[in-house]
Protein backbone atom coordinates (compact mmCIF):
# COMPACT_ATOMS: atom_id res chain seq x y z
CA UNK A 1 0.00 0.00 0.00
CA UNK A 2 1.39 3.36 -1.12
CA UNK A 3 1.01 7.05 1.01
CA UNK A 4 0.11 10.06 -0.29
CA UNK A 5 3.91 10.68 0.44
CA UNK A 6 5.00 7.36 -1.06
CA UNK A 7 3.04 8.28 -4.22
CA UNK A 8 4.24 12.00 -4.75
CA UNK A 9 8.10 10.47 -4.33
CA UNK A 10 7.88 8.10 -6.99
CA UNK A 11 5.94 10.59 -9.32
CA UNK A 12 8.34 13.23 -8.63
CA UNK A 13 11.11 10.92 -9.52
CA UNK A 14 9.62 9.70 -13.01
CA UNK A 15 8.95 13.09 -14.30
CA UNK A 16 12.57 14.38 -13.00
CA UNK A 17 13.99 11.44 -14.87
CA UNK A 18 11.68 11.72 -17.85
CA UNK A 19 11.29 7.58 -17.30
CA UNK A 20 10.78 6.03 -20.37
CA UNK A 21 7.71 4.58 -21.28
CA UNK A 22 6.00 6.27 -17.98
CA UNK A 23 2.55 7.20 -18.18
CA UNK A 24 3.76 9.77 -15.44
CA UNK A 25 5.82 10.96 -17.57
CA UNK A 26 3.82 11.62 -20.95
CA UNK A 27 0.60 13.46 -18.99
CA UNK A 28 3.08 15.50 -16.96
CA UNK A 29 4.84 16.31 -20.48
CA UNK A 30 1.77 16.97 -22.12
CA UNK A 31 0.99 20.35 -19.97
CA UNK A 32 -1.88 21.93 -17.65
CA UNK A 33 -4.45 21.55 -19.79
CA UNK A 34 -4.18 18.32 -20.21
CA UNK A 35 -3.31 17.48 -16.78
CA UNK A 36 -6.50 20.21 -16.06
CA UNK A 37 -9.00 17.96 -18.28
CA UNK A 38 -8.00 14.85 -16.78
CA UNK A 39 -8.45 16.12 -13.34
CA UNK A 40 -12.02 17.05 -14.28
CA UNK A 41 -12.63 13.73 -15.90
CA UNK A 42 -11.80 11.63 -12.87
CA UNK A 43 -13.48 14.34 -10.07
CA UNK A 44 -16.64 13.51 -12.39
CA UNK A 45 -15.85 9.68 -11.94
CA UNK A 46 -15.46 9.95 -7.96
CA UNK A 47 -18.90 11.64 -7.75
CA UNK A 48 -20.31 9.26 -9.97
CA UNK A 49 -18.71 6.31 -8.46
CA UNK A 50 -19.91 7.75 -5.07
CA UNK A 51 -23.90 7.75 -6.54
CA UNK A 52 -24.20 4.62 -7.93
CA UNK A 53 -21.20 2.28 -7.98
CA UNK A 54 -20.28 1.69 -3.94
CA UNK A 55 -17.36 2.33 -1.11
CA UNK A 56 -14.83 0.20 -3.71
CA UNK A 57 -15.05 1.83 -6.65
CA UNK A 58 -15.53 5.00 -5.05
CA UNK A 59 -12.52 4.92 -3.67
CA UNK A 60 -11.02 3.32 -6.54
CA UNK A 61 -11.92 6.66 -8.58
CA UNK A 62 -10.36 8.88 -5.64
CA UNK A 63 -7.37 7.15 -6.03
CA UNK A 64 -7.28 8.32 -9.49
CA UNK A 65 -8.07 11.69 -9.29
CA UNK A 66 -5.20 11.94 -6.45
CA UNK A 67 -2.73 11.16 -8.75
CA UNK A 68 -3.91 12.89 -11.17
CA UNK A 69 -3.91 15.87 -8.58
CA UNK A 70 -0.22 15.28 -8.17
CA UNK A 71 0.71 15.56 -11.90
CA UNK A 72 -0.70 18.97 -11.45
CA UNK A 73 1.34 19.73 -8.86
CA UNK A 74 4.47 18.67 -10.32
CA UNK A 75 3.92 21.15 -13.22
CA UNK A 76 2.84 23.87 -11.08
CA UNK A 77 6.14 22.91 -8.88
CA UNK A 78 3.94 22.83 -6.08
CA UNK A 79 5.44 20.45 -3.09
CA UNK A 80 3.41 18.39 -0.69
CA UNK A 81 4.22 21.02 2.09
CA UNK A 82 3.05 24.15 0.46
CA UNK A 83 -0.57 21.88 -0.02
CA UNK A 84 0.00 21.21 3.71
CA UNK A 85 0.58 24.58 4.66
CA UNK A 86 -2.83 25.92 3.33
CA UNK A 87 -4.79 22.68 4.57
Amino acid sequence: MKSFEDLFSELKNKVANQETGSKTVVEFNAGKHAIGKKIVEEAGEVWMAAEYEGKERTAEEISQLLYHLQVMMLANDIELEDVYKVL
